[in-house]
């Protein structure tokens, strides 16, 4: 059962982390990096197959262009309901119906082909469907790795999802250029259409533990609000979210620039793909050294060393004019690349609890893809207006500029424990008001009798508390003292819900007791706390 297995393999990993191979040790992780593989090979096979049918049906640049458009669009239209979707939905479940959606997709893709009725508007519709499902099962799918592996191993674990992705697309897009030759066009897709098989397979043997919902579900609005509102009054995560777009924006010339660069030095298609071979190899080598690195330095100083590497090379390259001296850069390239993409990945997956984690990284890749999409079109124009060598110069020095963040916003702590503490007691409600609960908002009251001398304190320490408070689901929160009693102190939250409130109690963790428990330093007697219901004045 694969079920068991992993629960006996994922604590034997956590017990012996340090290795680069210690998720490998987990059986799930292992059969779903396997499937993956084979699932991107076909996934790049069917990109080189949409371009070259593109053009073999006649269409013109413009057409061709709006196949990459078709590919991408869905990440940003979908996002933020895939997210919220992976949290409210079995992930599991909801894992098995995007990758048959894909594959039904890609079967009426190779059937349309074979049979000759493709048009390049069908194409371009098909190609979005296809994407849109991997853009609505990735939240989801990247949600899934910390139930896999331990908390210890999730750097790793991304990483080896670095080196599955970068030989699949060095593997892939050559496959797809044989296979057309030899035996067609259509034979991509169908061979795309197999390669979900392996997925589906191992997914479906999963025996994920059953979870337990003690809060009220969530609907697709409401959580998407709640996710924002997560990461707004989260400033670990917000710090993380600025340190990466900032660096994908000025990082993202040395991808949009690359071939025209290759070109320049080497007019042969084969030098374009060997800088990408490079770049590969050097993933692969970032991503082998990467555990023996933490184990000597702060994820803070392999990242900011990563994007120093990486602003080098972009600098480095406009004085270079040979494939001989460009490929040991790119390979530098590749190796800062994945040691800042795997741990800022791991980071992200890491300060996110589970009941909000798959809309955070929905997040994530919406700062990820929006950054690095806009540095490609601010550093192509630039290149278009100034030449290639000096957007790579401004380029370069912004990335290595980007380190200065370091300074004032420095990689947040992963080690939080996220596990849910539940601890608030739960009204007696009155018969009176049952009816009343699905109505809203609600005004919850706590009153502390706070020691004199430490008022200032107490004070200080509520204001901190109330990001925990909106994070979880205050709209709005206050601190006031009573003036008819000495020391009382009376916070106030507003919750739009009864149901809201309640997921408000099983939202909080356990990296919240040293705050609640500051708080209650300060207080003499145990608070009270009250819960109002607004009185609807429209009800008989």
């Amino acid at each position: 059962m694969i079920g068991l297995a992993t629960a006996r393999e994922k604590t034997l990993a956590q017990e012996n982390p340090a290795g680069f191979g210690a998720p490998l040790r987990v059986s799930m992780f292992r059969n779903l990096l396997v499937a993956d593989f084979v699932s991107d090979i076909g996934t790049f096979m069917q990109n080189v197959g949409a371009a070259w049918l593109m053009l073999s049906l006649g269409a013109g640049p413009g057409y061709v262009a709006l196949t990459q458009t078709a590919a991408s669009l869905p990440y940003f239209l979908l996002a933020l309901p895939a997210g919220s979707a992976g949290d409210i939905f079995d992930r599991r479940k909801l894992v098995l119906y995007t990758e048959a959606w894909m594959m039904a997709v890609g079967l009426i893709l190779a059937v349309l082909t074979i049979s000759g009725f493709m048009t390049p508007w069908l194409l371009l519709t098909l190609t979005f469907a296809l994407s849109a499902g991997d853009a609505f099962e990735t939240p989801t799918w990247r949600a899934i790795l910390p139930e896999v592996v331990s908390k210890d191993d999730l750097a790793a674990a991304s990483a080896l999802n670095g080196i599955e992705f970068n030989l699949a697309r060095a593997v892939g897009p050559a496959l797809a250029g044989a296979v057309i030759a030899a035996a067609g066009v259509a034979t991509t897709f169908v061979l795309n259409f197999v390669s979900f098989f392996g997925v589906i397979l191992v997914v479906a043997r999963w025996k994920r533990p059953t979870r337990k919902q003690i809060a009220p579900p969530e609907t697709l609005s409401g959580a998407t609000v709640a996710a924002i509102r997560y990461v707004r009054n989260s400033p670990a995560i917000l710090t993380l979210l600025l340190r990466t777009g900032v660096v994908l924006f000025f990082s993202s010339s040395l991808f949009a620039l690359l071939p025209s660069l290759a070109r320049d030095v080497d007019k042969r298609a084969i030098g374009y793909g060997l800088l990408l071979g490079c770049f590969g190899a050097g993933a692969i080598g970032g991503a082998l050294i990467m555990q023996a690195l933490r184990a000597r330095f702060s994820t803070e100083m392999i990242v900011s060393a990563g994007v120093v590497v990486l602003g080098v090379v972009i600098v480095t390259m406009t004085r270079l004019h040979s494939l001989s001296t460009l490929a040991p850069v790119i390979l530098a390239s590749g190796a800062a690349w994945v040691l800042f993409i795997s741990l800022v990945n791991a980071l992200v997956q890491n300060l996110a609890p589970d009941w909000v984690r798959a809309r955070v990284l929905a997040i994530f890749t919406l700062v990820y893809m929006g950054s690095f999409a806009l540095g490609s079109a601010v550093w192509g124009g630039v290149a278009q207006r100034r030449g290639i060598a000096i957007a790579l110069i401004y380029s370069g020095f912004g990335t290595l500029a980007s380190v200065i963040l370091a300074l004032f916003t420095r990689l947040p702590d992963s080690t939080a424990d996220l596990t849910p503490w539940n601890h608030w007691r739960m009204p007696i409600i009155v018969k009176e008001v049952s009816d009343e609960l699905l109505g809203g908002p609600v005004l919850v009251t706590i009153e502390y009798s706070v020691v004199a001398e430490l008022e200032s304190k107490f004070v200080k320490a509520m204001r901190h508390y109330a990001r925990v408070r909106r994070r979880d689901g205050a709209y709005q929160w206050g601190i006031y003292r009573d003036i008819e009693v000495a020391n009382r102190f009376v916070e106030i939250f507003l919750v739009h819900s009864w149901a809201e409130h309640l997921r408000q109690h099983s939202r909080q963790t356990k990296a919240d007791r040293e705050l609640e428990q500051r708080v209650h330093s300060y207080v003499t007697g145990e608070p009270k706390v009250r819960h109002l219901l607004y009185a609807d004045t429209t009800k008989p």
